[in-house]
C-alpha cells in the first residue's frame, strides 16, 4: 500500500503562499467542568476530585495537523475523552473555544461538524448486513443509490472487507467488526476521524495487527485521525505525535521518539514507556547533584562488581532482587544503597530462562551514560 503525498508531524505544513496550513482541529483555553449527579458520576472517575462539581478539563491548548495521526495518552480520568467527546460535539465546553479547520464549532451539534467519531463498542445494528450498516450514515443524508452503492464498496475496500456486504455483524470477528464500524465512518468521508479506545475489546495480537491496519489506513485515506488511548505501546506505534494528558491538562506534546527519549515530566517518564526514577540522596550519589532524574532500563547495562567505569558513565553496585523472564527480555530488580532500587531490562540474545532466573540474589555493578540520567519536573 502506497501512502499518499500528505503531510506527516515531520515537516510543516505550508500553503502556496508560505503561509502555515490552517490545524484540521485547534482548541483554546478549554476547560470542562461538570456538576450535580453527572459531576458525581465523573468525580468517581477522577482522583483527587470529589463533591458536586469537578474538572474534568484544566484548561487545553492544542492544535492538530491537518493529515496526521495523533494520539491522546493519559490514564482513566485524565480528560482525554471529555477532550475528544468537545471535538465531536458530545459535549459542550464550559470555557474555552473549538475550531475544526479555522471554522469555530464550539456550540454545533455533532451532525454540523465534518468529524465521525468510531467508538470501542462498535455500536453496529446487528438486524442488518454490513454493507447496510456501512451505508447507513449515506441513507440519512440521501445520497443516491448508485453513489452509495460505489462508496460502500469503497469503504470495504478500505478495510479489507470486501465481498462481506452481505454478512451480518454477529457473523464477523471482533476484529472485523471493528473494521466494519471504522468503514462506517469512513464512508462519510469526514475531515477528521475520532477514535475513542477502538481497539479495547479486542485481544493482544488481534490489537497488534489492527494498529498496524489503522496506521496503513490512515496513510491511505490521508485524513486526521484523532486517536484516544490508555495503551502507551499502541501510542508509540501509530502516531505522528501525540499528548500526554494528566489531571485534565497535557502534561507533554511531541512525537513518540521526544516523548520517550525526552520526557519533561516524572508523570510522562513513568506512563509513557517504564522509567526508573533518582531522587534526594541517591541523587546526589550517583549523578552527583541533587534533583530529580529517570533513566530508562533497556539504558542500564549489568557488569560484574567493581567493573571499571569509563568518565562519562555512571556506576552503582548492588544486588539483583528479583527476575522476570519475558521471553525476548529479562527484567531485573536490582538493590542498591539507601534502599534504591533500579530496574533493568536486558535482551536474551544469548540467555535461558534457567540461566536468567539463577542470577537472583548475585552482586552485579550497573553502568549507564550520564546523557541517560535526564533530569525531569515532579
Amino acid at each position: 500500500m502506497t501512502a499518499p503525498a500528505t503531510a506527516t508531524a515531520s515537516a510543516p505544513q505550508t500553503s502556496t503562499t508560505d503561509q502555515p496550513a490552517v490545524p484540521a482541529v485547534r482548541l483554546d483555553g478549554v476547560v470542562k467542568r461538570f456538576s450535580g449527579e453527572q459531576g458525581k458520576r465523573v468525580a468517581r472517575t477522577i482522583a483527587g476530585q470529589a463533591g458536586d462539581e469537578v474538572v474534568a478539563v484544566a484548561g487545553v491548548d492544542l492544535e492538530i495537523r491537518d493529515g496526521e495521526f495523533f494520539s491522546m495518552l493519559g490514564p482513566s480520568g485524565s480528560g482525554k475523552t471529555t477532550t475528544l467527546r468537545m471535538i465531536a460535539g458530545f459535549e459542550l465546553p464550559s470555557e474555552g473555544r473549538i475550531f475544526l479547520h479555522g471554522e469555530d464549532v464550539t456550540t454545533k451539534p455533532p451532525f454540523d461538524r465534518d468529524v465521525n467519531t468510531v467508538f470501542q463498542d462498535y455500536a453496529l445494528f446487528p438486524h442488518m448486513t454490513v454493507g447496510e450498516n456501512v451505508a447507513y450514515g449515506l441513507v440519512v443524508r440521501k445520497v443516491p443509490g448508485p453513489e452509495r452503492v460505489t462508496r460502500v464498496a469503497e469503504a470495504l475496500r478500505m478495510v479489507r472487507l470486501e465481498g462481506y456486504d452481505n454478512r451480518k455483524p454477529g457473523q464477523l470477528s471482533g476484529g472485523q467488526r471493528q473494521r466494519v464500524a471504522l468503514a462506517r465512518a469512513l464512508v462519510n468521508r469526514p475531515r477528521v476521524l475520532l477514535l475513542d479506545e477502538p481497539l479495547g475489546a479486542l485481544d493482544l495480537k488481534l490489537r497488534e495487527e489492527m494498529q498496524i491496519e489503522l496506521k496503513a489506513i490512515q496513510q491511505e485515506v490521508g485524513i486526521t485521525f484523532i486517536y484516544v488511548t490508555h495503551d502507551q505501546e499502541e501510542a508509540l506505534t501509530m502516531s505522528d505525535r501525540l499528548a500526554v494528558f494528566n489531571h485534565g491538562r497535557i502534561e507533554q506534546l511531541g512525537t513518540p521518539a521526544e516523548l520517550y527519549e525526552r520526557p519533561s515530566t516524572a508523570f510522562v517518564a513513568g506512563f509513557v514507556g517504564t522509567s526508573n526514577l533518582i531522587r534526594g540522596e541517591a541523587a546526589e550519589r550517583l549523578i552527583g547533584r541533587p534533583g530529580l532524574y529517570t533513566v530508562r532500563p533497556e539504558k542500564i547495562r549489568m557488569t560484574e562488581p567493581g567493573a571499571a567505569v569509563g568518565d562519562d558513565e555512571i556506576g552503582a553496585d548492588g544486588t539483583i532482587r528479583s527476575v522476570s523472564y519475558l521471553g525476548p527480555d529479562t527484567r531485573y530488580v536490582v538493590s542498591l544503597e539507601h534502599s534504591t532500587e533500579l530496574m533493568v531490562t536486558q535482551q536474551n540474545l544469548d540467555t535461558s530462562s534457567m540461566e536468567a532466573l539463577a542470577a537472583s540474589g548475585r552482586p552485579v555493578r550497573l553502568v549507564w551514560k550520564r546523557k541517560h540520567a535526564l533530569r525531569v519536573n515532579e
